[in-house]
């Protein structure tokens, strides 16, 4: 690991079975808490993309929302949240998604992204990618050119980069923990 993802690593929290046993949780918060961290880590996710017409940033629940928020903010990009089904206010498009444990449903605003829009889905951690997966076919439900999709923290264990790959997504991490 470079001496940059040593210092990312660090200021996360790991929460041994949480939620449940056997599962090691990866906590950003701290990340967020820490000025140099986080400034140091949204530098990361904005770098590859300065210079760039990026015209949306789209952020999931909830993490995703403060990260996504200072990406689009540093690149002048508008800003999308998906939510889970039933927190918008006006009219949506939906998507069903695969979980560890079941199935879910996300959603965003019919109008947050016109067709063939430049967009970045942002979120802390891809795991299984099944809600990282939703998001990008969500976003492609209504035209959407999904450029990237970053993340702060991989899990490599658990494939959900590759099913993003498979799709035809770069997909742009800053640190990696083995396991779960």
């Amino acid at each position: 690991m470079s001496n940059f993802a040593l210092e990312l690593a660090s200021s996360i929290r790991s929460i041994p079975d949480y939620p449940k046993p056997g599962i090691v949780f990866r906590d950003i918060t701290t990340l967020l808490g820490n000025p140099r961290a986080f400034r140091r880590a949204v530098d990361a996710l904005v770098q590859p993309y300065a210079g760039m017409k990026i015209d949306k940033i789209a952020g999931m629940e909830a993490r995703g929302f403060i990260l996504g928020g200072a990406v689009a903010h540093q690149l002048s990009a508008g800003f999308v949240p998906i939510r889970k089904k039933g927190k918008l206010p006006h009219d949506t498009v939906r998507i069903a998604y695969s979980l560890e444990y079941g199935v879910d449903e996300m959603e965003m605003h019919v109008d947050a992204v016109e067709p063939g829009e430049k967009v970045i889905l942002v979120d802390d951690l891809i795991a299984t990618g099944g809600t990282a997966v939703g998001a990008v076919q969500l976003l492609r439900q209504i035209g959407a050119d999904v450029v990237s999709a970053c993340f702060v923290i991989d899990l490599p264990d658990l494939g959900g980069r590759k099913k993003l790959e498979e799709l035809g997504v770069e997909v742009r991490t800053l640190v990696e923990f083995s396991g779960h």
